[in-house]
């Protein structure tokens, strides 16, 4: 067994702190050292464990394969020390650290954000990281504490926890229902001009459900603008392009105002879910927790 006082373990955090920013001079920001003390850690570092860690190059650094394995073991002793000594102040601490949060562009920007900056106003010695973007990411590779995913999970070794409902609608500008008309049924929607999220299952087909329990499978045939963003969709519709398939929260305040009028009120798509999704622990971190909870909040339902 490795000699643990021949290893000075504060340099595990810079060794992470490199890792996940990419660059001696992204983690030396991160951090507040200087990029030579940052350096010289590394070089430390090394010659303690007895290894090459990093490849340098003049334009990029890279990992040995020594190095990948010590990454991943320093990033799980680094999380578990955190939750320990969370654990230990369980129920007279605030939450502190850096809460490293992942969301959807739209749901990040509109709804995460905004949660995060009351948590900050709540809890002074939390700091927050929200990584925003519409691809599933690896939570761990990631460093990730909780993402934010909306509508079916797949499967996984998470743990999530339900924060809230997906409502969606189809909405249009009116100055394209005053070129086009106001559809009167499900099936005057698919000849009409159609803007598609490409990152959806299927971006081209839904399936509507009246009151009476009725439903209607519609296939939009007119794509005429595609994106792989939600927050490009709602611009392309504020802009009369098409009829957009949107998420309630990223046009309330369109429709609200009129900038945007909702197709077929009738009708409904069907609803789904909002999970905050994080790694499966023993003890759920409090910075965690207290996220989860603003989340639910917010959401109120």
């Amino acid at each position: 067994m490795a000699d643990l006082s021949t290893v000075n373990l504060n340099r595990l955090i810079t060794f992470v702190a490199v890792v996940d920013a990419g660059s001696l001079t992204a983690a030396a920001e991160r951090l507040g050292l200087a990029k030579s003390m940052v350096s010289k850690h590394m070089q430390l570092l090394e010659a303690e464990v007895g290894v090459a860690l990093l490849l340098r190059s003049t334009r990029k650094l890279s990992l040995t394969e020594a190095g990948r394995a010590f990454y991943d073991s320093s990033r799980q002793l680094l999380l578990q020390a955190e939750q320990a000594i969370e654990q230990a102040r369980s129920g007279r601490a605030v939450p502190q650290g850096t809460l490293r949060v992942a969301a959807p562009i739209d749901y990040g920007v509109m709804v995460v954000a905004p949660v995060l900056s009351q948590l900050r106003l709540r809890y002074p010695a939390l700091k927050v990281e929200l990584v925003c973007g519409d691809s599933l990411i690896d939570l761990i590779a990631e460093g990730i504490d909780v993402t934010v995913r909306l509508g079916k999970l797949a499967d996984s070794g998470y743990m999530a926890a339900r924060v809230g409902r997906m409502v969606r609608l189809l909405v249009a500008s009116p100055d394209f229902v005053a070129r086009h008309g106001m559809p009167v049924d499900p099936q005057a929607l698919a000849p009409l001009p159609y803007i598609s999220l490409t990152v959806l299952r299927q971006p081209n087909v839904f399936t509507l459900v009246d009151h009476a329990g009725n439903h209607n499978e519609v296939r939009m045939r007119n794509i005429v603008f595609s994106t792989n963003t939600a927050p490009a969709c709602r611009a392309a519709a504020l802009a009369g392009d098409g009829v957009l398939r949107a998420t309630w929260f990223s046009v309330k305040e369109d429709v609200a105002a009129g900038r945007l009028v909702r197709l077929l009120p009738e009708w409904s798509l069907p609803e789904g879910d909002i999970h905050a999704v994080f790694p499966a622990t023993p003890h759920l971190p409090q910075k965690v927790r207290v996220f989860i909870d603003a989340l639910k909040e917010a959401a109120g339902d």
